[in-house]
């Protein structure tokens, strides 16, 4: 017997792929989703983000992704529309490849499913600085939202306070001038953890003309309440104690652009997917949504807005062919 053949598979369970479930459903089509696997959760950008401040009604969760996706799914699962929705729980998907019109996708259960659509919302990950031999030595900090990654979610933090960035390229640079021209810290270093900075000459200039330090030296170890997650600074190999209250890291981010590459889409320079305005990919039929997608803010607004879009833009595919079925 023939796997079922979904008119719309979700693959990815963040932001983006619950506002595109949520929108598919709401266009009343059929849905299939995967929201990852366990390995793909504990890898994923949304297990790790605590207290969201940048979106009206969000500041009453404790972890402000996940806590709405569940809410979310839980309104769908007791809706008029829950027919709709076939949640793969716990699974991921490990390969996809395309016969003729439909997607045929294994799971991480090693089971088939067809799909004539693929929104594609598998994310990204931050870059982890290797502090004592690991990457866990930020953990309990970064948890507590002491050490944080985006300047945009974040940079409000850093408000007379003493403040460094790690991260030794021209991305780390400029977000230590941005945090500076907006927020004026205490004081500030760009921390490269053992690696030669690499900047610009314009951001070089900027860097000096604020008083930014630079500081090569490997960082050997952090110091705080690590248990309250509160920093204190970091020590460098030669000795040095880098007083810190606030840290950001920006070291650039892994792209789980995997599916999209087994099916041949158009990447840009970094690996992020290539869309159209309705996330439609160079694979006829391949949409891709969230932090995946190239030329995105890295938001979860903009992630939702996308989802939207590639949902919109299914549904009326959908909608056209069974329209032209019907005038035959």
């Amino acid at each position: 017997m023939s796997p079922k053949v979904f008119p719309v598979c979700v693959i990815g369970g963040g932001s983006a792929g619950t506002m595109a479930v949520l929108r598919t459903i709401l266009n009343n089509d059929e849905c299939l989703f995967f929201p990852g696997s366990p390995k793909d959760k504990k890898r994923s950008r949304d297990l790790w983000v605590r207290k969201v401040e940048n979106i009206p009604g969000h500041f009453q969760y404790k972890r402000g992704i996940q806590e709405p996706n569940l809410e979310t799914l839980k309104w769908i699962s007791e809706s008029d529309f829950k027919d709709n929705l076939h949640i793969q729980k716990n699974t991921g998907v490990v390969s996809i490849k395309k016969e003729e019109n439909l997607f045929e996708i294994t799971d991480s259960k090693n089971q088939i499913h067809l799909a004539e659509y693929i929104i594609l919302c598998t994310g990204v990950m931050d870059v982890q600085p290797e502090i004592k031999g690991t990457i866990e030595t930020v953990f309990d900090y970064a948890n507590a939202q002491t050490i944080d990654y985006c300047l945009i979610c974040d940079g409000h933090h850093v408000l007379d306070k003493k403040v460094s960035v790690i991260g030794n390229g021209n991305g780390a640079a400029w977000t230590a001038i941005m945090l500076h021209e907006r927020y004026h810290p205490k004081s500030f270093f760009v921390l490269t953890n053992g690696k030669k900075a690499e900047f610009s000459a314009d951001t070089q200039k900027l860097i000096d003309l604020y008083g930014i330090q630079v500081r090569e030296e490997a960082i050997i170890d952090v110091f705080g309440q690590k248990k309250a997650g509160v920093l204190e600074g970091f020590k460098l190999e030669d000795g040095t104690d880098i007083e810190t209250d606030i840290c950001f890291i920006s070291m650039g981010m892994i792209i789980y652009n995997e599916l999209a590459k087994q099916l041949g889409a158009d990447l840009d320079e970094r690996g992020f997917v290539k869309a159209d305005e309705a996330g439609l990919t160079s694979v006829p039929g391949l949409y891709v949504a969230g932090d995946l997608k190239a030329n995105t803010k890295k938001q979860i607004y903009t992630a939702w807005d996308n989802a939207v879009n590639s949902a919109n833009a299914v549904n009326l595919k959908i909608r056209v062919n069974k329209r032209q079925q019907l005038l035959k």
